[in-house]
């Protein structure tokens, strides 16, 4: 036993972190299919190991399943192998999965996942001519719009998780979304389709006369054609009769519309479309594709009540609005706390003296400028009257047709859909009866109802959703971890489907069954599930595909799945309480999936882009950390707060555990594994609706996974970089002689694993400030310094020691502006330390640097870093590590102090300058592209307006370059194990926008991304401040 003294109280330890084992291991009969699968000659990727399994648990639900395995096909004779195989496997299922943003579990299965993102995502033809595109399933919806728009069409169906929804998905979904009532769902798209049914034979489907369907020589087409007939032609008054006449419709199977009487055709597309996996896995679909308008217009309505908002909505789909969406004031108010409200401020404003409480946003669209004049002017004076009128509950109103503001307004709109989980407290709004779909003339009443049922319940809820359609998202708050919430979550269910049959509507007007199913019978009625059930034998009946959702095989025993099934809170509520605050942010992952958005030019997770492996994303990397918690408690670790002090040892048993047989099986190493691979670039801390920051709890893992385990020498190395580097800056010429020499290169990565190891600056910034005046607290104390035009500036280890040109012109660009500038003394920051889990260390480092930069503070003169990702860690981790031991010091950004203490002397520097352009910079042809570090963008939004602003103010055009990670983030990009990732993520965004610019008009505000640019493109690229101290 041995005693911790720490800053809170001495604690009695005795605790060695365990070894952690799921006893979740593979099924025999699962390895078995597997082995014979891959002797077959099965190209694509297998996944067994618990890690990869608990990534494919959960979805964008409050279900959770763990798989037995995850294939990832690569062609379509991947998918008939999985088919023909499996022949000799009584008991082994599958289920197909996409994006994983499904609301209700339709993907999630006990047995293997058939995940065709990874590889069969290719766009194979795209004929604008003929109006259609052939693409793999695991085509990314907004990627397939992205190739379409320079032909002028995009795929019409549009959803709020279109960056990560699968066109596959969105078929077994029937996916619709905003604008449905003009384009339509997503089957009323698809011309035909290449798919795999459970015994291996590929179908190929499309409108097809009857004749030829009941002829057809492929023996189980004859079968589905023959049983088309039987269900939907001799069924055909009572399915009329049954199914409402919605635009939404409903998923699986659609027996109206596979038989056309009208052409005398069978089109077994549409029993696919909706199907949620249960029949077939989709290979390939062509879709037919919608002329781009080229008139577009968004009227932004305002209301003093969500009620008058949705009784309006019907008038705007009588004027023949393209779409209506409405949200309520409880998501408006989520996005105004989100980084996405900057970009939408100005174009949804409040409404002087007058509460915002509901918006209906109306898109008119139109290839006719005058029509759309027209249009948009009526509407216009019928508002106006309204608001003079108090009449209908219209405060204002706000007109755009400018497409990248309305994109931004829609932007909004997506990632409400995961801000409602940002509310405080552990009820959270839940999606589980939040596609309720009634007749828009209906709608308003069945929402009041909707309501007070709620509010019987004491419930908090959001309400969003597509009132031009009569679907309306509404997410009730409850607390999944309380057994007695989760009975309510049944209760409520059953309500709200007792509702919508009294207004005439569906309880899946848009997101599919899934563990709904249970409903599907008394929906149906016994004569049409029946016919239901037929079908899915015809397609599969062993019912390997996707069991227990929708319905079963007519003759099988099997049960469906229920909403009161497993989920995700029945294994969050075994998590202690002090594991959960230890790791809040990782618990407080929802599922949403915006972490898996494919544009290259974001800067979310580019580690997850990089892999292509939904463990490397944030919503992985929380899901494994919410599993290692789980492991840990069942292990009876019981501790007072969860800290790596808690699990001290010493460096003999950790270089035993590392070595040791019983230790190899250690889940900690299958989460350590995926958390090396994050670049800690904070991405995902803002871009993220609930904030999931995984630098913070991987920082939090590693310190205590070192307890156990021996750290590699490099981790020490990174970490005490800032210790190193004024020493090493006392004589860099010889440091950089041996830094550069092959042998010590070869040593450096052979031995640490670290590789093109920067060089220190010469000459030094000790001897580029030598004429500067020298930093003293004395003549700070004394007052002898004039405040009001002294700039100070806060050194960091990178810029400073290896890039320190830029630190001296910076001193140079205040002092042109009339400011005395005076550098600091270095103090370490800590990120090294943050980033390799040395938490202990940091805090050290962090009240000492806060300490001293607290001392200064006093003196009441601004203080500038230069590098932003270093002087974001003042805001943030020192936040989050010292609390009010911080302080209150302010550390600016550059951009920030030229706007806030250097604006009017920027304004005189301007005017001085000659009318006529003097600087090549100025010339009228020449743009420069600014690139920001992808945690300033992030952390700081409005960043790179900013410079735009300050250097428009010279004449100089500059664009706001879209990149996504540059891929050094730090030192990532120095470690040999990271290297080739590193420089794939450059490939992905940088490679190419960098290639579009001079060598001087690339401007680089990150020092880690000037020093990747310098490594990949050879010719180091300038701070922006360096290009404004040329100007002046």
């Amino acid at each position: 036993m041995r005693i911790l003294l720490t800053r809170r109280l001495i604690v009695l330890i005795d605790i060695m972190l365990p070894v952690l084992d799921s006893n979740n291991a593979v099924d025999q009969q699962y390895l078995d299919y597997l082995d014979a699968l891959t002797q077959a000659g099965f190209a694509g990727d297998i996944e067994t190991q618990y890690a990869s399994r608990v990534a494919m648990a959960t979805d964008n639900s409050i279900y959770q399943k763990l798989p037995q395995a995850i294939v990832y096909p690569k062609h379509i004779d991947d998918l008939t192998l999985i088919g023909q195989v499996v022949s000799g496997f009584a008991s082994v299922a599958f289920s197909a999965r996409g994006g994983g943003t499904g609301t209700n579990g339709q993907s999630l299965t006990d047995g293997i996942v058939v995940d065709v993102s990874r590889h069969m995502n290719q766009i194979l033809e795209i004929n604008a001519a003929e109006q259609w595109v052939k693409v793999q399933a695991g085509v990314v919806k907004d990627a397939l719009n992205d190739a379409l728009r320079p032909f002028g069409y995009f795929f019409a169906p549009d959803l709020s998780t279109s960056n990560r929804a699968t066109i596959g998905g969105m078929i077994s979904t029937d996916a619709s979304g905003q604008g449905s009532l003009v384009y339509g769902k997503t089957s009323d798209h698809i011309l035909g389709l290449i798919s795999v049914m459970a015994n291996g034979d590929v179908l190929t489907t499309q409108p097809t006369a009857i004749s030829d369907c009941l002829e057809h020589v492929q023996s189980s087409y004859q079968a589905i054609a023959q049983q088309i007939q039987a269900s939907c032609v001799e069924h055909r008054d009572a399915i009329l009769a049954k199914f409402p006449r919605l635009n939404r419709f409903l998923t699986g199977y659609d027996l109206e519309h596979a038989y056309l009487p009208e052409t005398q055709q069978f089109d077994i597309s549409r029993l696919i479309a909706g199907s949620e996996g249960s029949l077939v896995f989709i290979a390939e679909a062509t879709l037919n594709i919608t002329p781009i308008a080229k008139q577009k217009t968004l009227i932004n309505i305002k209301y003093n009540s969500f009620e008058a908002a949705l009784r309006h909505a019907p008038k705007m789909v009588a004027a023949n609005a393209t779409s209506v969406e409405t949200v309520d004031s409880t998501v408006l108010n989520l996005a105004r706390t989100d980084i996405v409200w900057h970009s939408v401020s100005e174009l949804i404003e409040d409404v002087p003296g007058q509460t915002l409480l509901g918006l209906n946003m109306v898109e008119y669209n139109s290839n006719d400028m005058d029509e759309m004049r027209e249009r948009i002017s009526a509407l216009q004076a019928e508002l106006d009257d309204d608001i003079s009128t108090h009449r209908g509950g219209v405060i204002g109103y706000q007109i755009t047709s400018d497409v990248n503001d309305i994109q931004k307004i829609y932007a909004m709109r997506k990632k409400s859909v995961g801000l409602l989980g940002k509310t405080d407290g552990t009820k959270k709004p839940i999606a589980f009866a939040e596609d309720t779909a009634v007749p828009p003339e209906n709608l308003a009443d069945f929402i009041m109802e909707f309501r007070a049922l709620l509010d019987s319940h004491q419930l908090d809820y959001g309400m969003f959703g597509h009132v031009d359609a009569g679907v309306l998202h509404v997410r009730p708050a409850l607390d999944m971890n309380d057994p007695q919430q989760e009975v309510l979550l049944k209760t409520i269910s059953d309500q709200v489907v007792a509702l919508v049959a009294k207004y005439g509507g569906l309880m899946w007007g848009e997101h599919g069954k899934g563990y709904r199913s249970e409903y599907a019978p008394a929906f149906f009625g016994t004569e049409l599930y029946a016919e239901l059930r037929k079908i899915k034998a015809v397609f599969d009946p062993l019912n390997k595909m996707n069991p227990g959702k929708i319905c079963t095989p007519i003759d099988s025993d099997a049960p469906l799945v229920q909403v009161t099934d497993t989920k995700r809170g029945s294994y969050d509520r075994t998590i202690p309480i002090v594991y959960k605050e230890t790791f809040a942010p990782a618990m407080s992952c929802n599922g949403n999936g915006l972490c898996f958005n494919y544009d290259t030019t974001s800067p979310m997770c580019p580690s997850s882009k990089i892999t292509s492996d939904r463990r490397h994303s944030p919503k992985g990397r929380a899901g494994m950390i919410r599993e290692w918690l789980r492991l840990l408690a069942q292990q009876g670790v019981k501790v007072d707060r969860l800290e790596s002090q808690q699990f001290a040892s010493s460096w003999w048993s950790r270089i035993i555990n590392t070595n040791s047989a019983v230790s190899s099986k250690d889940f900690s190493h299958e989460v350590f594994a995926v958390m090396d691979e994050c670049l800690a670039c904070k991405s995902c801390s803002a871009q993220c609706p609930v904030g999931v920051d995984v630098p913070d709890f991987r920082a939090k893992f590693l310190s205590i996974y070192y307890q156990r385990y021996a750290r590699p020498v490099k981790d020490y190395l990174v970490a005490n970089i800032e210790l190193m580097a004024p020493y090493l800056a006392k004589m860099p010429r010889l440091v950089n002689f041996f830094t550069d020499l092959k042998l010590s290169k070869w040593l450096l990565k052979e031995s640490i694993g670290y590789v093109d190891t920067p060089l220190l600056s010469t000459p030094t910034l000790a001897q580029l400030q030598a004429d500067y005046t020298p930093f003293s607290m004395a003549h700070l104390a004394q007052g002898s310094t004039n405040k009001s035009n002294t700039v100070l500036i806060v050194q960091d280890p990178f810029t400073s020691f290896y890039d320190a040109q830029v630190v001296a012109d910076f001193m140079s660009l205040a002092k042109k502006l009339g400011f005395n500038p005076i550098l600091l003394p270095f103090n370490p920051n800590g990120k090294p330390q943050h980033v390799k889990g040395f938490l202990e260390k940091f805090a050290v480092t962090a009240q000492n640097t806060a300490d001293f930069l607290n001392d200064i503070a006093q003196f009441d003169i601004p203080m500038v870093g230069v590098d932003a990702s270093l002087l974001l860690v003042y805001r943030d981790e020192y936040n989050k590590t010292l609390g009010e031991q911080r302080g209150d010091f302010a550390v600016l950004a550059v951009h920030e102090w030229l706007g806030q203490h250097a604006a009017n002397s920027i304004e005189q520097a301007v005017q001085a300058v000659p009318t006529e352009p003097t600087h090549a910079m100025q010339a009228p042809n020449r743009t420069l592209g600014l690139f920001t570090h992808c945690t300033e963008k992030t952390a700081l939004p409005v960043s790179e307006k900013q410079w735009q602003h300050l250097f428009a103010q010279f004449n100089v055009n500059m664009d706001i370059v879209a990149v996504g990670c540059c891929g050094m983030a730090g030192t990532y990009g120095h470690e040999a194990s990271h290297l080739a990732n590193s420089q794939g993520i450059y490939a992905l965004s940088w490679e190419q926008a960098i290639a579009k610019y001079a060598d001087t008009d690339r401007l680089v505000t990150g020092y880690s991304c000037r020093s990747q640019v310098d490594r990949m493109a050879k010719v180091k690229p300038k701070h922006p401040l360096q290009v404004m101290n040329q100007l002046i």
